[in-house]
C-alpha cells in the first residue's frame, strides 16, 4: 500500500533523510519512531506532497509521488504535528472547507463526517468556533479533515499528543478501524508504550536513516534482547540511548 523507494531529502547540505526503502502493507498500524530531528516529521511531510524528495520516490496507493502527484495525494489523509485551522469558522464549516478542496459535494461531506463526529464526541461541538476549542477537540477535528475524502493511507504525525486518555483511546479505535476496513496508517509518536500496544510493526529512524523496521519480536531476536525486553530497551539500544539512560538510573540511585 505504501512503499519508499530511496527516499532521501536534504536541507542545503544537511541529509534530513537518507535513502528510505520501506514497505507498508494494506490493513497494517506502522509505527514510525525515531529521536527529535531523526527525519520523521520530514518523511511524512514528503509522503503528504508538501516537500519534494531530493531523490527517490514512493508508491502511495500504486501511484507514484513524483510522476502522478496529484493522484498518489488523493490517496492519503494526513494530520501534521501542529494543525493549522481556521480559528473564526465553526468545526462543520472547517470541514465543508476541507472538503470543498477535495471537490467533495456539501451533502457529501455531513454524510461522511456525521459519523466521525458522533464518533469522537464532536457532535454537539461541531457548530461551535474552533477558536473556543480545547487542544484535543483541535486534535478530533484534524483527524476528521484528514479522514473526509476517504483515503486508503493515513500518515499522523504525533497525532496523540496531549489527549486525556479518553480522547486518546476514542482515537485509537478509530485508527484500528480504519485498518481493520482495509486502510494504512503510519503513524509517529514519541509515546513507545502506545506504540508497542497498538503497532502491527515498527521503524526506527536515526539521523535520517532507516536503522530497524520489523514486529517487536523480531527485533528483540534481531538485537539478542530477552523476550520480555520492552520497545524502549530497543529503541535506546539501537539509537544509542542506552549509556543516557544508564547515567539517568545511576543519578536516581545516588540521590
Amino acid at each position: 500500500m505504501l512503499e519508499t523507494i530511496h527516499l532521501s531529502h536534504y536541507y542545503g547540505n544537511f541529509a534530513a533523510v537518507i535513502d528510505l526503502n520501506l514497505v507498508i502493507e494494506s490493513g497494517e498500524l506502522f509505527g514510525f519512531l525515531g529521536p527529535n530531528g531523526a527525519g520523521k516529521s520530514t518523511t511524512m511531510r514528503m509522503l503528504a506532497g508538501l516537500l519534494r524528495p531530493t531523490s527517490g520516490t514512493a508508491l502511495l496507493a500504486g501511484k507514484d509521488l513524483c510522476k502522478e502527484p496529484l493522484a498518489a495525494r488523493r490517496m492519503v489523509g494526513f494530520m501534521p504535528d501542529e494543525l493549522a485551522l481556521y480559528e473564526k469558522l465553526t468545526g462543520s464549516e472547517f470541514l465543508r472547507f476541507i472538503g470543498g478542496l477535495y471537490g467533495l459535494s456539501d451533502r457529501r461531506v455531513a454524510d461522511h463526517s456525521q459519523s466521525l463526529l458522533v464518533m469522537l464526541g464532536m457532535d454537539d461541538k461541531k457548530d461551535q468556533v474552533i477558536q473556543g476549542y480545547s487542544h484535543g477537540m483541535r486534535q478530533k477535528i484534524g483527524l476528521i479533515c484528514a479522514l473526509l475524502h476517504e483515503p486508503q493511507i493515513l500518515l499522523m504525525d504525533e497525532p496523540l499528543s496531549g489527549l486525556d486518555p479518553r480522547s486518546a483511546r476514542l482515537v485509537k479505535d478509530v485508527l484500528k478501524s480504519f485498518c481493520h476496513n482495509g486502510g494504512t496508517v503510519m503513524l509517529s509518536t514519541h509515546t513507545l508504550e502506545i506504540a508497542e500496544r497498538m503497532c502491527d510493526r515498527v521503524g526506527i529512524i536515526d539521523h535520517g536513516k532507516l536503522i530497524a523496521a520489523g514486529r517487536i519480536e523480531d527485533l528483540r531476536a534481531q538485537e539478542h534482547q530477552a523476550t520480555n525486553a520492552s520497545l524502549e530497551d530497543l529503541f535506546l539500544q539501537l539509537t544509542g540511548g542506552q549509556e543516557i539512560a544508564e547515567i539517568a538510573n545511576n543519578l536516581a540511585e545516588t540521590s
